[in-house]
């Protein structure tokens, strides 16, 4: 594995670094509270990769296992306990654990623990996930055919 070819052909470099304060409100927040804060979109990052801080409360939520074709997806715990299906098993995780997983990859998530948790989602390439989150509340009011469309448009395959 090398490097990839440059995207930069400038000599001194560019000053465009992005800064987001902790105290930045979050740009989604569900139902139950949990909270979305949009660190890095694909957008923004010119598609490279999607950096999201998840942030649940202490009731049980979270997807079904599934897998994605064309991203990865990546969870880093920031604090809490996080139980994370790799495919094969729950693990609970704890602050500072990550889990990668692959394209293809079955996953699920799910806070269980009673407590509030936090982690960071990752995924790569940056897919626009933000219509994702936004749409998930709206999945009840969708007919069959709908919510099929909106899971395929989403790279989203639920496991029966």
């Amino acid at each position: 594995m090398s490097y990839p070819p440059p995207k930069y052909h400038g000599e001194n470099g560019e000053i465009n670094a992005t800064y987001r304060p902790v105290a930045t409100a979050p740009e989604f927040t569900y139902a139950n509270g949990n909270t979305v804060h949009y660190l890095a979109t694909g957008a923004s990052t010119g598609g490279q990769f999607g950096l999201y801080r998840w942030v649940m409360g202490p009731q049980p939520s979270g997807p079904d296992p599934h897998f994605h074709r064309s991203i990865s997806e990546s969870f880093f715990i920031l604090s809490g306990s996080v139980r994370i299906y790799d495919g094969k098993r729950w693990i609970d995780t704890e602050p500072g654990d990550f889990v990668h997983v692959p394209e293809g990859g079955v996953h699920a998530f799910r806070n269980e623990s009673g407590a509030p948790a936090e982690m960071l989602l990752h995924f790569a390439p940056g897919a626009p996930r933000e219509a994702y989150f936004e749409g998930l509340p709206e999945l009840r009011s969708m007919t069959d055919d709908e919510r099929a469309a909106f899971m395929l448009e989403h790279d989203t395959f639920w496991l029966s």
